[in-house]
């Protein structure tokens, strides 16, 4: 049955309110979570952040979860092997919701993930959600089933469906809260072995784990980004186990906010052959020419209102911006007040602090650079 319009509207109306809350990422999630159930029923919900640049999870939040051993399996099937509404395979088709149920013809054990993880863990039908913007894909919603629970219905699939570009939209703003900030320099590294058990880690090391936190999951005992960023450099190292090149273009690095605020680069790599090598987990904090371009994607800029900015940071005035982009003075003080609009600041020297932190000039497109820790090692790992 057809959910009624009625309820469509007011639940559009209520996270439409909480996209406008300024809330954090965990409460954000929990209201949007409650507002859903009152028209999807679910008996738990994981909301995942992730690098729009290399789609991997950098952080969860869960209610009625399954134990960490049971994630990492989850993360694992993701990153290596074929899988049915896999979130890589939804955001590259512009699928930004489904369930299991449907893409299955509820044949539900015909899912690894569900016969492997799920189904054991007393769990029936998930629908999934990519929250996907123009801007890029910022984090993953599921909400799920128990056993003998129906599955999830056509409509309830419609119904989430038409919301996913509202709660990204709330996503997008609550990681933009605490200003990126990069006062930390100190380098943090790990040596994991096969089963991510750490081998070895410095002081740093222990102090970004502290600070990104390893959440509530039973049994956790390391951030979800370095599993899923470790699980990535295995998957390189061992071509994807039958996913062929696809693996292989997917970085093992994944930028991630911490509970204080900082932004942090996560980059992994095998140290010899094999799946079955120790991995490498360096932790730094993020340089600007990292950070730009994502902030430049969570604020929402346009190609063109990113080279004003570009612009602007190497100081130009308005009209050698206009002659060197070749547009009217006009419409570079139409970008101008559109870029001041969307990332909260009121002039030139706010926006560039902002965006390039140290004031410095540098491309919102700027490729990642390699850490000098890295150079000269002998890895398979693509950084």
């Amino acid at each position: 049955m057809a959910t009624a319009q009625p309820v469509r509207d007011r639940l559009r109306d209520t996270i439409s309110r909480l996209v406008h809350r300024g809330l954090g990422v965990e409460d954000y999630w929990r209201a949007v979570s409650d507002a859903l159930d009152g028209a999807v029923p679910s008996e738990g919900s994981c909301l995942m952040t992730m690098d729009p640049a290399t789609l991997l999870p950098t952080a969860e939040f869960v209610e009625n979860g399954m134990p960490a051993h049971a994630i990492s399996r989850l993360v694992e099937i993701e990153l290596r092997e074929p899988d049915y509404t896999k979130w890589v395979d939804m955001a590259r088709a512009g699928r930004t919701a489904a369930s299991l149920s449907d893409a299955t013809a509820g044949e539900l054990d015909l899912s690894r993930r569900h016969r492997e993880v799920r189904r054991p863990g007393g769990y029936s039908d998930e629908l999934r959600v990519v929250l996907s913007s123009s801007t890029g894909t910022w984090g993953a919603l599921t909400v799920f089933r128990e056993e003998d629970r129906p599955y999830f219905s056509p409509s309830e699939v419609r119904l989430v469906t038409s919301l996913t570009g509202l709660i990204s939209e709330g996503l997008r703003r609550s990681l933009l809260l605490d200003d990126a900030c990069a006062d930390r320099h100190d380098t943090g590294m790990l040596v994991l072995d096969p089963d991510d058990g750490v081998d070895l880690a410095n002081q740093v090391a222990e102090k970004w784990i502290d600070e990104l936190g390893i959440g509530t999951r039973a049994g956790t005992t390391l951030p979800l980004v370095i599993r899923a960023v470790a699980r990535q450099a295995r998957a390189i190292g061992g071509r994807g186990e039958g996913q062929g090149d696809e693996a292989s273009t997917r970085l093992a690095r994944a930028r991630v906010r911490t509970r204080a605020g900082r932004w942090v680069i996560v980059r992994a790599s095998l140290l010899g052959e094999g799946t079955t090598a120790p991995v490498a987990v360096l932790l730094e904090a993020a340089r600007p020419a990292e950070m730009a371009p994502l902030l430049a994607d969570v604020y929402g800029l346009t190609p063109q209102e990113r080279r004003v900015t570009e612009c602007v940071a190497q100081g130009l005035p308005t009209r050698e911006i206009a002659n060197q982009l070749r547009m009217s003075t006009y419409t570079v003080q139409d970008h101008l007040k559109s870029i001041f609009s969307k990332t909260g600041t009121g002039t030139r020297g706010d926006l560039v602090a902002r965006l390039f932190f140290d004031q410095r000039a540098m491309q919102l497109t700027a490729p990642p650079a390699i850490p000098d820790q890295l150079r000269g090692v002998s890895v398979t790992a693509r950084l």
